[in-house]
């Protein structure tokens, strides 16, 4: 990066940015999504954008603002405004990187997200609200929660420590601290082979992958802390165990809302945490179905490509979720920071993006319709090369 021009600092604040190439001669870039960014922090305020709809129309309707929000409103906007297909350029990775105004985009989030939560346990305690209208509050809880684990997912692969503490205060409104562990250390080391309980083999369902996942990645987390701290000549029965003061955390958070607002909030809790972490899942089961990584003569699977990831680069959805769908770039490189995560053309894409293909998933006929001659194609045919559920092996190679 020798070569790089930096920016004084009242430029580097401006969406334009100047750089050297390495031939010597002189570019500029432009981030066209830098402010853009400011709008991932629309689902940590569900709570108050639900509010403010049933205040201003007296619709009930519309406590279900945080569903609409992230499979109506986000899927329809994709559609018009499309793909793109804009990297950033090498030479300014490390501006990019250290500009923080995109760290504090995400920090934003934790405040917001909890300032939703305390508000929803507020109206469920004190208002007299329908048990359809409850519901729905606590799904739209439940996505700013799930969007949530995204932002957990962003700030904990990061290094410095206080963006990994935040990562886990952020898992505790869905009861998933064990994430923080399993995700870094387990998914990313078995991604798109059959022994990661985070990626979906061909021919399962989402209903079939979700307890699959939910409890493969519990004890997945649970076993990587155990083994490290036995490593360290410790027990796993302590605060150093980074599961159990996850875990923790939600039981402060919970306990804490319960006294305040009462025990009469609990379903509502707990519906929340469960749709909230389903969302994560659901996402999970999108990008990296049927996909495997061959296995070399060593016994060791191949080095994780582009190819082992399924992207989406739908400019609508990719701004709410930080990159998420340039999923392969995170794969190869899951420290690099959300703005400066890049698009492969060799990777296998997704028809929509998450928002649209979430809705797709819970339809199983559907999601085979559309996802599984994709899969094939991907393999030029030859579906011996894809990770396929056991049971449905023989029905694929036949």
């Amino acid at each position: 990066m020798s070569d790089l021009q930096y920016p004084n600092s009242k430029a580097a604040r401006k969406t334009r940015l100047t750089y050297t190439r390495t031939d010597g001669t002189t570019a500029r870039w432009r981030d066209r999504k830098r402010y853009l960014w400011i709008l991932a922090l629309v689902p940590s305020s569900a709570t108050f954008l639900a509010l403010g709809l049933v205040t201003a129309s007296g619709w009930n309707v519309f406590w279900w603002a945080g569903p609409f929000l992230a499979f109506g409103l986000i899927p329809l906007i994709d559609i018009f405004a499309g793909e793109d297909g804009n990297n950033p350029p090498d030479e300014l990775v490390e501006e990019l990187e250290n500009d923080r105004f995109y760290r504090w985009t995400t920090y934003a989030y934790v405040p917001l997200q909890f300032a939703s939560f305390f508000t929803a346990c507020y109206i469920w305690a004190a208002w007299d609200l329908s048990l359809l209208s409850n519901l729905g509050l606590a799904f739209t809880v439940g996505v700013a929660g799930g969007i949530g684990i995204n932002t957990a997912h962003e700030l904990g692969h990061k290094k410095e420590s206080v963006e990994r503490w935040l990562s886990k205060v952020v898992l505790a409104q869905t009861g998933y601290g064990h994430f923080y562990v399993e995700h870094n250390r387990g998914h990313h080391v078995r991604v798109a082979t059959p022994e990661d309980a985070a990626s979906s083999r061909l021919g399962e369902s989402f209903y079939r992958f979700l307890p699959r996942t939910v409890w493969g990645s519990l004890t997945s987390g649970w076993n990587l802390e155990r083994s490290r701290l036995q490593k360290q000549g410790g027990t796993h029965w302590s605060l150093k165990n980074e599961v159990l003061n996850a875990w923790l955390m939600t039981v402060v958070l919970f306990a804490v809302a319960l006294a305040v607002f009462g025990i009469g909030i609990l379903p509502w809790l707990l519906v929340q945490a469960v749709f909230g972490f389903s969302l994560l899942e659901v996402v999970n089961y999108l990008e990296h179905y049927g996909l495997k990584r061959q296995k070399l003569p060593s016994g060791r699977y191949e080095r994780c490509a582009p190819r082992h990831s399924w992207n989406s680069d739908r400019i609508t959805t990719n701004v709410f979720l930080y990159h998420l769908q340039r999923h392969s770039d995170h794969h190869a490189n899951p420290t690099r920071r959300y703005q400066t995560l890049r698009t492969f053309d060799e990777a296998p894409q997704l028809p929509m993006g998450y928002g649209t293909m979430i809705v797709v998933a819970a339809v199983p006929p559907l999601w085979r319709k559309v996802m599984d001659h994709r899969v094939a194609a991907h393999y030029g045919g030859d579906l011996t090369l894809a990770n396929i559920q056991p049971a449905k092996r023989e029905k694929y190679l036949a």
